[in-house]
């Protein structure tokens, strides 16, 4: 990119200085409030960082840190990547990203739902990947039908190519305002959001799947040129050449991320072959899928944060003997309000030992508890694999699933895996 404005350069030196002091004192990794500072400097910084630059936004309820560091994995075969793919994802975070990076014509940065119409106007991407829409922190979040308005609303207003899922309503919806598009069959397990039209309210034909249609206003679901299958593990490009994907990821969640990922990086001219060796090297994002090991068992830490992302953790819960914890808690990046616990079904869980912590553990058992599902409280993950370890010592594996501060917390417990 070419040379920063004088003010741009000031904005980014004391930004950097000030993310280095938040390191150096122990208060976090910087990348929040060495942005803030810069913005402050310049408030029109991002527009200037993004100059030059060929960047993907990616923004979703669900999946989006794990989609941002494939897509930075694959475009890595072309050269430097500016991204935030640890999960810094509001502006401040993306000038943290960018202002690191000056070198990188390429970028990357996962973005809040609710700043993707700021960010779009702003960093005015070659490309934006819309993964899915549904419920997530009500107390303070937008309802996710304005919020697709709002997407659609300004992605008709600037112009970027958008790769999106066909199968979610909303997101395709708010896609068909863009007047450059590539549309990917990704799948969207949970519909409990998008029975209804989001162009007029009547209620959706969503047969057969992942086929939808209003039978009132016309709108339809747009014809898909990528699409996975998830039983097979295969993706289909729009040549038609099926290419397995084999991710050292768990679950179909992932391989729909994967999906979308080669429909994206293909605008950036890599091919999917060359894309996949890299997606199959990735273990682990930010600590999601990580195990490690307490008292000679294996804990794999899930993250699931709402309604959408716990259906598809239970989806990756494999040996029904596998003992499983639960963790809630409901501090401001969680959202206060749990009562989207109950919009959950837990009775896949019947049959298995479960533990629930967490700072809402009541709240949770009381939900276990309305489903039959037996539960023991417990504190701690090593005091759950301690009492587990007593009654089966045979025991090899448990599976933690926990929402955003408390899946935090089990992480720094560990050493902040990756």
């Amino acid at each position: 990119m070419g040379e920063l404005p004088l003010r741009a350069r000031v904005a980014r030196v004391l930004g950097k200085s000030t993310a280095a002091l938040s390191r150096a004192t122990g208060r976090g990794d910087g990348s929040v409030i060495g942005g803030r500072v810069a913005l402050r400097v310049d408030p029109k910084l991002l527009s200037e960082l993004s100059e030059d630059r060929r960047l993907a936004l990616v923004s979703a309820t669900n999946g989006k840190t794990t989609t941002t560091r494939l897509i930075a994995t694959a475009l890595r075969h072309i050269g430097p990547v500016a991204t935030n793919e640890y999960g810094a994802n509001m502006p401040t975070g993306h000038i943290t990203a960018l202002a690191n990076n000056l070198d990188a014509t390429n970028g990357v940065l996962e973005v809040d739902e609710k700043y993707l119409p700021q960010v779009l106007r702003d960093a005015r991407p070659a490309v934006v990947v819309l993964m899915n829409l549904s419920r997530d922190q009500m107390d303070r979040a937008t309802e996710i039908n304005l919020l697709a308005k709002r997407w659609r609303d300004t992605l008709s207003l600037v112009d970027t190519h958008v790769v999106a899922n066909a199968d979610d309503p909303l997101v395709a919806w708010a896609g068909l305002a863009s007047r450059r598009a590539t549309w990917v069959s990704a799948g969207q397990r949970w519909k409990q959001d998008s029975w209804c039209c989001p162009e007029c309210g009547a209620h959706l034909k969503r047969e057969p799947d992942p086929h939808w249609q209003c039978p009132e206003c016309g709108l339809r679901r747009p014809e898909a040129t990528w699409s996975v299958d998830t039983a097979s593990d295969t993706v289909t490009g729009p040549d038609g050449v099926v290419h397995r994907i084999g991710l050292q990821l768990p679950g179909d969640a992932n391989r729909a991320n994967a999906a979308i990922t080669l429909a994206a990086v293909a605008e950036f001219g890599v091919d999917p072959a060359t894309a996949l060796a890299r997606l199959r090297e990735v273990r682990s994002v930010a600590g999601r899928y990580t195990s490690v090991e307490t008292d000679g068992v294996e804990v794999r830490l899930l993250l699931a944060k709402n309604p959408a992302g716990w259906l598809e953790s239970f989806a990756v819960l494999d040996d029904p003997n596998t003992p499983v914890l639960l963790s809630v808690n409901a501090q401001i990046p969680d959202g206060k309000d749990t009562s989207w616990l109950w919009d959950v079904d837990y009775t896949v869980l019947r049959g298995r030992r479960v533990f629930v912590s967490g700072e809402r553990r009541t709240d949770l058992a009381l939900r276990l508890e309305t489903d039959n599902v037996p539960f023991e409280l417990t504190d701690r993950v090593d005091d759950a694999v301690r009492r587990i370890k007593q009654d089966r010592p045979d025991t090899r594996k448990v599976d933690v699933i926990a929402n955003y501060t408390a899946f935090q917390q089990i992480r720094a417990a560990y050493g902040r895996v990756e």
